[in-house]
């Protein structure tokens, strides 16, 4: 028994350019953790092969005639569509990628994540798999969101490029290779987004003024324009954008904390000119939740990247206001300073503490790349 287990990690081991020869006891004992490594790389061989990820929540499904092209073809752009209850109007979005895409010459694939759809959309596309080369599935056990999709798409991704667009009709995705060939013709850019010239969704009288505050918000706190924050349809660099990655949200808010990531940071982001389509299908966007989100999540991304923009303000108007209280308190009750003085002194001070301290913690955590530090 023992110089079987010997015979079989010698065998193993050669395979793997590893010479390990034994069969009496002792020898066997030292190859066992050899032969531990050897299965193990094994496994991992077979499952970058079949391009399983065995996450919690997510799996996988290639059509087997696609995974020698799919993984031994680099490709320059990734593709990332979430999909949540799009059957009826998933493959002629996919359809529309696809001509685009093959229409460009480019190197691609296409990664359709299916977001725990309840209708047909995950049949319908491992059904598309068989059809288009280029298309991968990923079928989320449980819903996580578009953002959360977008993230796990963006790190499963092969090119060097990822275009984020939606699969509701809504943008014009036969433009992709325009975004992404602007991207491959200047380095100096990182992200381009479709910067849409009409409203076509849902509470259209409540939306358009709430994303302008929202936008204008967003302006004065990063410090430039920005003529769409929440476009869906973008493209940029892989290796930029994974820092920020573990800061997107699950839901929709996600592509505006990109673009603030990216704006932030200094990274170079170009806007393009897009018409924007009446959406298929239902809507998945709740006014108030949403746009509660959208304005929860800018602040959020102005305190990670600079809590002063957002802290010191307040802090300086508070001691402002103060100050000029004590000054009306000793004139008008001489060597008596009001309560109400007193506190906004206080609360202008506490807040312009926490916004310095803040400001160390962020300096603090900045991992500098090789190339950006000052």
């Amino acid at each position: 028994m023992t110089a079987e287990i010997a015979d079989d990690g010698a065998s193993r081991a050669n395979s793997g350019n590893c010479y390990i020869v034994g069969t009496n006891p002792a020898t066997t004992a030292i190859n066992i953790p050899f032969l531990v490594v050897a299965r193990l790389s094994e496994a991992w061989v077979h499952m970058t092969v079949n391009g399983r990820f065995d996450r919690p929540g997510a799996e996988t499904s290639i059509v087997p005639a696609q995974v020698s092209r799919d993984h031994n073809t680099p490709v320059e752009v990734t593709v990332v569509l979430p999909c949540f209850n799009e059957q009826a109007h998933v493959l002629t979005e996919i359809e529309r990628i696809t001509t685009a895409m093959d229409r460009s010459g480019l190197r691609y694939e296409l990664l359709a994540i299916d977001d725990a759809s309840t209708d047909d959309t995950l049949t319908v596309l491992r059904e598309a798999a068989s059809r288009f080369s280029h298309l991968r599935v990923m079928a989320f056990r449980r819903n996580g969101g578009s953002g959360t999709a977008r993230r796990i798409g963006t790190e499963q991704a092969r090119g060097d490029i990822v275009v984020w667009t939606d699969a509701d009709m809504t943008y014009p995705n036969e433009r992709i290779p325009e975004f992404v060939r602007l991207l491959l013709r200047d380095p100096q850019i990182d992200q381009v987004v479709g910067a849409r010239t009409s409203e076509q969704g849902s509470h259209k009288v409540l939306r358009i003024p709430a994303k302008w505050l929202i936008r204008k918000i967003a302006e004065r706190l990063v410090g430039t324009r920005i003529p769409d924050l929440n476009s869906g349809l973008r493209a940029f660099r892989r290796h930029v954008s994974l820092p920020y990655l573990r800061l997107l949200p699950p839901g929709f808010s996600c592509v505006t904390t990109i673009t603030m990531a990216f704006l932030h940071n200094q990274h170079e982001v170009h806007y393009l000119p897009i018409a924007y389509a009446r959406r298929s299908g239902s809507s998945k966007f709740h006014f108030v939740r949403d746009a509660y989100r959208y304005i929860l999540q800018v602040l959020r991304m102005v305190m990670y990247f600079n809590p002063l923009k957002v802290l010191m303000p307040p802090s300086l108007l508070l001691l402002t206001v103060g100050s000029g209280k004590v000054a009306y308190d000793l004139i008008a009750h001489p060597v008596r300073i009001a309560t109400n003085t007193v506190l906004l002194l206080c609360a202008g001070l506490i807040i312009g503490a926490v916004a310095m301290l803040a400001d160390l913690i962020v300096r603090s955590r900045i991992e500098w790349s090789p190339g950006n530090r000052p």
